[in-house]
């Protein structure tokens, strides 16, 4: 019970499973790129580190750190950022919620 206390709720608001998205993000190599707390071999530098990412303002420096907008610029991270290094995974929109709930689950 008091876990559910200090849960984010960018977390339920993503929608997803953040067990699954720890899953989507393995197998989509995301950790290649980027230091990922809690997923295994995720330690990429070419990429910001995603710890604490709960606590960031910005997404990509650019958009507010909301679920909406983090499946924004997971569905088309080069719409956000021109010449952005970030690729466009195809990701559907079941994986970008759980993405996101693994995501706010790092504060």
């Amino acid at each position: 019970m008091l876990a559910g206390c200090h849960r984010d709720r960018r977390v339920d608001r993503a929608g997803g499973d953040p067990r699954m998205g720890a899953i989507t993000i393995t197998r989509q190599a995301c950790g290649s790129c980027h230091a990922i707390p809690g997923i295994e071999e995720a330690d990429g530098r070419v990429g910001p580190p995603l710890a604490h990412f709960a606590g960031q303002q910005t997404i990509a420096g650019t958009l507010p750190n909301t679920p909406d907008d983090l499946a924004r610029f997971l569905r088309s991270p080069r719409s956000v950022v021109q010449g952005g290094t970030m690729p466009d995974l195809a990701l559907t929109d079941e994986q970008i919620r759980d993405i996101g709930a693994y995501l706010y689950t790092l504060k």
